[in-house]
């Protein structure tokens, strides 16, 4: 019914995610004791075929699932809709994903200050010493 968009070159087809639903809690007059409204929906790493080995190396590593399991998990129950809720379930799960695979970023390389800088760090230090000296001038006695 719902595939799963995750960026240009992934697509999750509905048959890979498990759909299940649950009663709300907060408002929603009798809707809250009689409909099933909120959705959970998971996804099992391992037994995805859309997923290359890389992506799903690179998925359990940076989701960190504990206990060897492989499943993937969100839930949502912010509207009081089923519908609504599974639309915001996707995009969850999207998110999650698209953000897990994302390369990290480049480490940045250290770099040495330029010559010019360092004398101005030495400048602004001598000068702002030179203000500090003027304040601790002792009055001296012909002043008095």
């Amino acid at each position: 019914m719902f595939d799963l968009v995750v960026n240009r070159r992934l697509l999750i087809p509905a048959g890979e995610l498990r759909w299940s639903f649950l009663r709300s809690s907060g408002p929603g007059g009798q809707n809250v004791n009689k409909l099933e409204t909120a959705v959970e929906l998971s996804l099992d790493l391992e037994a995805s075929q859309s997923l290359s080995a890389s992506q799903r190396e690179r998925l359990l590593l940076k989701l960190g699932l504990r206990d060897g399991s492989s499943l993937v998990r969100v839930t949502a129950s912010e509207h009081r809709s089923q519908y609504r809720n599974r639309l915001v379930a996707l995009e969850k799960m999207a998110a999650l994903l698209r953000s897990a695979l994302q390369a990290d970023p480049k480490p940045r390389q250290p770099t040495k200050p330029t010559r010019a800088s360092s004398q101005r760090r030495v400048e602004s230090k001598k000068q702002r010493g030179e203000v500090k000296k003027a304040r601790q001038q002792k009055p001296r006695l012909e002043d008095s």
